[in-house]
């Protein structure tokens, strides 16, 4: 069986690309590139302020195809993909939730065909995500159709589901990125905060659907993979207005998911330093005070902030972070 890594950081452009089963591309618009790649053209503070790569690279080369739009590739028991759908122009009111219920059916699709039915990992981009408010507020139409579809797909829309995030960015395609497996992911919730999937109505007519983590073994290692995780405590936003008290609080809500994590975990005990970190930031001023701080927080951790709109208004920062561990 082989294994994957996970590069961060500068550009893939020294790998061969026939082993790359995917990954993202932030900041500058990179080269045309043969696998699937994720691409958000949004600002980049961090380590480099330049175009900034990750990806996942395997001991061989992939397989790899289109399908109903997608753009995957397989490594074994694990496919990466990507779907990117244009929304209608002038923008449709209330046609988020319909675009978004399709592509979810088009990924299950692809997913029972491959033989790979759990989704492990999803990464959810959409443009104005607070929009059409006097209707049904885009984020929520967003999570009845993905509920829809999991539902129509014969998936649980609670406990058992994928780690995930979505943000908002200035504009551009429904962008779906998606890791899935052979076997199922073992979900870790946090103690500090209400499930996602058992929200009040108070936040929409569907509640999210995604774990706050989730613990992944492909052959030979073991994943943590931490959701977009933000200033919650219970279900309710907390420090509005200030933003380094918010990124305070989502750093204790990281530091709850780990110890959550490292009871159920097989390799040994993840630690904060050796994630890697993605930030998002909702105000582009606010990046560099927020980048400076989880830097010191993290000692050394890789960490990349980006400007992105978080899913509630209230929200100034969302962090996600990664990390791995052999398996014995």
């Amino acid at each position: 069986m082989g294994f994957l890594t996970f590069n961060v950081g500068g550009d893939l452009s020294d790998i061969d690309t026939s082993c790359i089963l995917g990954g993202f591309g932030l900041g500058l618009a990179p080269a045309n590139v043969p696998w699937p790649m994720q691409w958000l053209g949004v600002p980049v503070h961090g380590e480099t302020t330049q175009g900034w790569q990750e990806g996942w690279v395997a001991d061989r080369a992939v397989a790899s195809g289109v399908r109903d739009g997608i753009r995957w590739r397989r490594h074994e028991g694990l496919l990466f993909g990507l779907i990117e759908l244009a929304e209608a122009s002038p923008r449709v009111i209330g046609g988020l939730e319909a675009l978004t219920n399709d592509a979810y059916h088009r990924l299950f699709r692809l997913l029972d065909e491959q033989g790979l039915p759990h989704l492990w990992r999803v990464w959810n981009y959409m443009a104005d995500i607070h929009g059409d408010a006097e209707t049904l507020e885009r984020y929520r139409q967003f999570n009845r159709g993905r509920a829809r579809a999991f539902e129509q797909a014969a998936r649980s829309v609670t406990g058992q589901v994928p780690a995930a995030c979505a943000l908002g960015v200035a504009r551009g395609p429904l962008s779906i990125a998606f890791l899935a497996g052979a076997a199922p992911v073992q979900p870790v919730e946090n103690p500090r905060q209400i499930s996602a999937w058992r929200y009040p109505a108070q936040y929409g007519p569907q509640s999210p659907t995604f774990s706050r983590a989730v613990l992944a073994r492909p052959p030979g290692q073991e994943w943590l993979m931490i959701s977009g995780t933000a200033s919650i405590v219970g279900h309710e936003t907390v420090h509005r207005g200030d933003v380094l008290a918010q990124t305070r609080e989502t750093l204790a809500n990281i530091e709850a998911v780990v110890a959550q994590a490292n009871r159920l975990a097989q390799a040994g005990p993840f630690t904060l330093p050796e994630l890697s970190y993605r930030a998002y930031v909702r105000q582009l001023e606010d990046m560099p005070e927020v980048s400076r701080w989880l830097a010191h927080a993290l000692g050394g951790a890789s960490v990349v902030c980006v400007q992105a709109d978080v899913c509630r208004e209230d929200l100034l920062v969302e962090v996600e972070a990664m990390g791995w561990h052999p398996l014995a």
